[in-house]
């Protein structure tokens, strides 16, 4: 058995702790860490944890020779005996559905490639050409799923980045693709990316951030004006917050409420005009805010996969009107937003 995980959650104590040495709300982090990280193993709340965490500790052990992160898989050039190859995509696949990605893994001859249900490079593409430089930067992704995102967020030049989602699958999918990754380090020869599997409600509040992403989430929270709150609180003084979330047509009193599912999804709350977006952000506090990209969410974007096998888009589209969902209401369009924190 390897010790990955083991050795990942070292690192991010590392890592708190060195902060916390300038930035004492890094201390309430280190506080909290051992709960967290408890939380997540605990198999009376998380049935699969145990099952999901022996996945990633049978994974064979192998340095990689090449790492690229700006790649639209995340690329991890490594070589694996021919047994080692069929056992990785065996145990891999035991962690089932993979939602964002992809991850390829291996070498020329033989590589894996985690075709994911999400081409999350065509998001990131339509995202990393408005945001500032994240050169040296410390960066929180919220609600960040496997962490590829995050691991673009690296290969963009970030010193630091935290992704949190308190999924346990996902953070045991992070674990699986940085066991691959070796000792991924910065410039200052730390850990350069780390999972925390809470969610954000669960930070403590303070100014620690650089930027802060949050990709996917707005739409599911109940409250979204606590939700842009709580992200606002993880800024620094002029941090910048990109986020990406539905939105539909309208003026700035639109917002649409789902009776009860949208797009076959039970947990989404307000999806509002980006006019209306704006206001709320800068109800919230934000300045500067602009939409800088809309997109209609596409079959090349999203769909299923060998590596998740479910429903995806085109089951949640009208069959006779893919203008709209399967209960009616437009189909799914995406608004980037940038805003900064005054």
């Amino acid at each position: 058995m390897n010790n990955s995980i083991y050795h990942s959650e070292q690192q991010l104590y590392l890592t708190l702790f060195a902060l916390s040495q300038k930035y004492p709300i890094a201390q309430a982090w280190l506080k909290k860490l051992p709960d967290w990280l408890a939380a997540i193993k605990n198999k009376e709340r998380y049935a699969h944890a145990p099952y999901y965490e022996s996945v990633v500790n049978k994974l064979p052990i192998a340095e990689p020779h090449s790492i690229d992160l700006n790649h639209r898989c995340v690329t991890v050039k490594v070589s694996l005996r021919q047994d080692d190859y069929r056992k990785s995509e065996a145990l891999l696949k035991n962690l089932m559905p993979w939602r964002k990605g992809g991850f390829l893994i291996g070498d020329d001859e033989q590589s894996i490639h985690i075709d994911t249900e999400w081409r999350s490079d065509l998001k990131w593409d339509r995202v990393l050409p408005h945001i500032a430089d994240l050169t040296g930067k410390r960066v929180l992704d919220v609600g960040g799923g496997s962490g590829y995102h995050g691991f673009r967020m690296v290969g963009a030049g970030a010193s630091t980045v935290i992704v949190i989602d308190p999924s346990c699958l996902f953070y045991h999918q992070f674990m699986a693709i940085r066991h691959f990754l070796g000792d991924l380090k910065n410039s200052f020869n730390q850990s350069s990316i780390h999972f925390i599997p809470v969610g954000l409600e669960e930070l403590p509040s303070g100014e620690l951030f650089h930027t802060v992403f949050c990709m996917g989430v707005l739409y599911h929270r109940a409250s979204p004006f606590d939700c842009l709150l709580q992200l606002k609180n993880q800024l620094l003084k002029n941090g910048e917050l990109v986020l990406e979330t539905l939105v539909v047509d309208g003026d700035e009193n639109t917002v649409l409420v789902p009776k009860d599912r949208y797009a076959m999804m039970n947990n989404v709350y307000f999806l509002p005009s980006v006019a209306a977006l704006t206001l709320w952000l800068e109800k919230a506090g934000f300045v500067d805010v602009r939409c800088v990209d809309l997109n209609i969410t596409t079959h090349e974007e999203q769909r299923a996969s060998e590596w998740m096998t479910y429903h995806s888009l085109s089951d949640f589209l009208d069959p006779n009107d893919d203008s709209k969902t399967v209960e009616g209401y437009p189909r799914p369009k995406r608004a980037v937003m940038i805003a900064k924190k005054p």
